[in-house]
Parts: structure tokens; C-alpha cells; sequence
């Protein structure tokens, strides 16, 4: 098993960006925030998780 490597730059920042526009969808009423508040979420996470298993991410 490989250990975790801090992703990149840009990664963690779309990840980031994603996850918080997720939670401002969540608690605002922003349409296509609100709409896909889970989905965003779900992506943002997916993105950190990604950035950290593999290294060239």
C-alpha cells in the first residue's frame, strides 16, 4: 500500500472551491447551488481524495 502525498496546488484549490460552494449551496438559496449542493460536495471530496492517493494529481 502507498502512503498519502499531499496533492497539488490546484487540486486541493478545486476541491476546496467545490466543497464550499457545496456548503453555501446548502445553507443559501443560490439555484444551481442549492441544486447541486450534494453533487458538489461529493466532487470536492472526490477531488481531495483523489489528489492524495495519486501523485501526479
Amino acid at each position: 500500500m502507498t502512503t498519502p502525498s499531499s496533492p497539488k496546488k490546484i487540486t486541493w484549490i478545486i476541491g476546496l472551491t467545490l466543497g464550499i460552494l457545496g456548503i453555501i449551496g446548502h445553507y443559501a438559496s443560490v439555484q444551481i447551488l442549492t441544486e447541486n449542493n450534494h453533487l458538489l460536495l461529493l466532487a470536492g471530496f472526490l477531488a481531495l481524495a483523489a489528489g492524495t492517493t495519486f501523485r501526479e494529481l
